[in-house]
């Protein structure tokens, strides 16, 4: 069999991720890092060619990583990147035996997602339209900011999600909303008349001339980027909540933890969220079942 260098493999893997399989920038970017982190591992042992990673080599790194203190979840993600790896080099007769097939992920207890309450959410609005009557921020700003939030709730979009939104994506009459989620695919999600109302008020201050057009921008009229989505998400919700987290993710669980806790189908729940598999939109009925036990101990004489 020719020698391949597991460099050479991993330039191949990603150019079809990106290619053919029309991964978005976010997931080559996380392949990119734990494969990298696993090159690195290999070369630091003399290993360049990929059919001389055998199970032990995995094992060595898994141990590593390890003694870096890494959680069980990282573990298991940066397996995922290399299963990718190596099921390439399978599938393109790279190597004969896939040396990580027997090596199963970390078992993980998988925490339940932290959540706002609506009143928390609600908060937020106020506390927008007080940094405006305080001259903290300007009028479209403010709009904007509403906008954010309306979007990562209402709709319960991915950060990713929110910043790849054209205007054009927006359907004021069917109530719509189309988003290009994971894997390059796109769905199609209801807006409410609230959100709608919400959204209406920001496109005053929009300069539209084309559909095309990014839907959220900065002072440069360039596409909002994510880290600027994230601190504004965080500066807010740091002001009504004190959980843990406090990205625009938790819009996302709140929203779905919401739906479920009203009585909302969990297949429909799975297509706004734009999950894959079912079990990934189950843990928020895990949610809502704590979030019923811990009203039922607060209320109820027998608890």
């Amino acid at each position: 069999m020719k020698q391949h260098e597991v460099v050479d493999v991993f330039e191949r893997m990603l150019s079809e991720l990106s290619g053919v399989k029309r991964a978005s920038q976010n997931t080559i970017e996380a392949y990119s890092r734990d494969i990298n982190q696993f090159i690195s591992f290999c070369q630091s042992h003399n290993i360049s060619e990929i059919k001389k990673i055998n199970e032990k080599t995995i094992r060595q790194f898994i141990i590593s990583l390890g003694e870096v203190l890494l959680s069980k979840s990282s573990i298991s993600r940066k397996l995922s990147s290399l299963r990718h790896l190596f099921d390439y080099a399978i599938r393109n007769d790279l190597i004969d035996k896939n040396p990580i097939a027997k090596i199963p992920n970390p078992k993980v207890t998988r925490k339940l997602p932290e959540t706002i309450n609506l009143d928390s959410f609600l908060e937020i609005y106020r506390l927008i339209d007080k940094d405006f009557a305080d001259n903290l921020i300007s009028t479209d700003i403010a709009a904007r900011t509403k906008a954010i939030f309306e979007l990562l709730y209402g709709c319960a979009f991915r950060v990713s999600e929110l910043c790849s939104l054209n205007i054009g994506d927006i359907d004021f009459h069917d109530m719509s909303i189309k988003v290009l989620g994971k894997g390059s695919k796109f769905r199609t999600v209801p807006i409410g008349l609230k959100s709608l109302k919400v959204i209406k008020e920001y496109f005053n201050f929009l300069r539209i001339d084309k559909s095309s057009q990014p839907l959220f921008v900065d002072k440069k009229n360039e596409r909002l980027n994510r880290h600027y989505v994230y601190q504004l998400v965080k500066k807010y919700i740091s002001r009504v909540s004190d959980i843990h987290k406090k990205s625009p993710h938790i819009l996302r669980h709140s929203a779905a933890t919401h739906m479920l806790d009203r009585d909302a189908d969990i297949m429909a729940i799975k297509e706004i969220l734009g999950h894959e598999n079912l079990s990934t939109t189950q843990i928020y009925t895990h949610v809502s079942i704590e979030r019923l036990k811990k009203s039922y101990k607060k209320a109820h004489p027998k608890s």
